[in-house]
């Protein structure tokens, strides 16, 4: 076995964590509580936020950064000291939902300009097949002037962090890990056994375990699709998809998944980068696609169901007034990343309907650069409807009352995207998928 690890343990050399998001700090922070570690991420305000034990993400308290051996540094030269990397930069998608690999060409610049004889480094950032070898390593060879294999190692280890999730947190879940030949798949491994405590899986190779990563959330895509697909049908035939959903749970080998708008940075993004791959390949995915698709006009569904509720009370569209409940992608979290509420508001609003946005966890700013709109105040007695998108807490928690004191008069219209109050039996103008 290499040194490289003893030196770890014993804190004479240290990891380096580049990208401190909602999967990169709290990778370093666990790393943190064990061994040396530099935290780099090229945003300065998010990097003194850290300094002072803040998470930008507001994902983890205060308490989290405690007793902890960490350098946060947006400074090139801190990472000089590293001589095992960890890149976990996000990997998201552009207009055209192709792969934006940007985020991960700089970060691979920026590690191979720190790159010495004998570094290793892993990638985290969800890829397709074959991206840490035909795109990443290269520019690192090029920008360190070092060999692949014969100077350096290289990993990949998927993240599977969840955003909100106290629970499956990054030292309670199992973690696939790979390498580029035997040495480093060893190391590797017993570096990441200094923080996860179920242990790992070695996967036979770094396309494997990339594989590996892009299938988990592809398969939950294709899983929603079925069920949302099935909603349509179902609202069709005039019956809930979640009352559907429950009686066939009950058979013992059913799969659980339920209907909804799929965004976030995972699922609604990483079967893009495997269909992308499959069409350099001359493969055209159709069951993949065909779930995309379904998947990403969920958004536009429901505002047109909410414009057909509003004209069936005999009610003018144009200037209606409809409340959106919830911007971010999932329950009880800030991020608002790929989340497709701005679909229901954008659809809403071709309608001219007249559209407000509540959130008690996404940052009003942060929504109006990302997809042209704030948040507003919530109005009594204003609302012919309310779509309630995300089930935050607060939101699980209302009761009737609460919704009649927001609408104009007694046809106001109750969206519940999630299903939340099916079994509440509210006396409401109701309507799920």
């Amino acid at each position: 076995m290499s040194n490289l690890y003893e030196r770890i343990i014993k804190k004479e050399a240290k990891i380096g964590v580049i990208g401190l998001g909602y999967v990169g700090l709290p990778i370093a922070l666990a790393f943190a509580k064990k061994v040396s570690v530099v935290g780099f991420d090229i945003n300065e305000a998010r990097v003194q936020l850290m300094q002072n034990g803040k998470d930008p993400s507001d994902e983890l308290e205060a308490s989290d950064f405690k007793n902890s051996d960490i350098t946060f540094t947006a400074n090139l030269e801190d990472l000089k000291q590293v001589e095992f990397f960890i890149v976990a930069v996000p990997t998201p998608i552009d207009d055209h939902n192709k792969p934006d690999l940007r985020p991960l060409i700089g970060s691979s610049t920026t590690v191979g300009r720190s790159l010495s004889k004998g570094n290793y480094v892993v990638y985290e950032s969800t890829v397709y097949p074959g991206c840490t070898e035909e795109d990443c390593i290269p520019i690192l060879e090029e920008q360190s002037g070092l060999k692949y294999i014969q100077d350096f190692k290289v990993g990949y280890s998927p993240e599977r962090i969840n955003p909100g999730d106290k629970e499956h947190t990054i030292t309670k879940i199992l973690k696939v890990v790979s390498g580029c030949d035997d040495e480093s798949l060893d190391i590797i491994s017993k570096v990441y056994e200094i923080i996860v405590e179920p242990g790992v899986h070695k996967a036979s190779s770094i396309k494997v375990a990339e594989a590996a990563k892009i299938i988990e959330n592809t398969q939950r895509d294709v899983n929603i699709a079925l069920i949302n697909e099935l909603s349509i049908i179902f609202n069709r035939l005039g019956i809930n998809t979640y009352e559907v959903l429950e009686a066939a749970g009950t058979k013992w080998n059913f799969l659980k998944f339920f209907p909804g708008l799929v965004g976030g940075h995972c699922i609604g993004v990483d079967p893009y980068y495997l269909t992308y791959k499959a069409e350099e390949l001359g493969y055209h995915a159709r069951i993949i696609n065909s779930g995309r698709y379904v998947n990403d006009s969920m958004g536009y569904y429901v505002a047109k169901q909410t414009v057909k509720k509003i004209l069936a009370q005999g009610k003018n569209v144009a200037g209606a007034k409809v409340l959106v409940m919830g911007a971010t992608f999932k329950e009880n979290v800030s991020d608002i990343r790929n989340s497709k509420v701005s679909d229901v508001v954008k659809e809403l609003r071709s309608f001219m309907v007249d559209v407000e946005i509540t959130d008690p966890y996404a940052d009003s700013d942060e929504l109006k650069e990302e997809y042209g709109f704030g948040l507003s105040e919530i109005t009594p007695n204003t609302y012919d409807a309310i779509i309630v998108a995300v089930n935050h807490d607060k939101y699980v928690s209302m009761h009737e009352i609460d919704f009649r004191n927001l609408f104009n008069d007694e046809k106001g219209i109750l969206v519940d995207i999630k299903g939340i109050y099916r079994n509440n039996k509210f006396n409401l103008n109701y309507w799920s998928l």
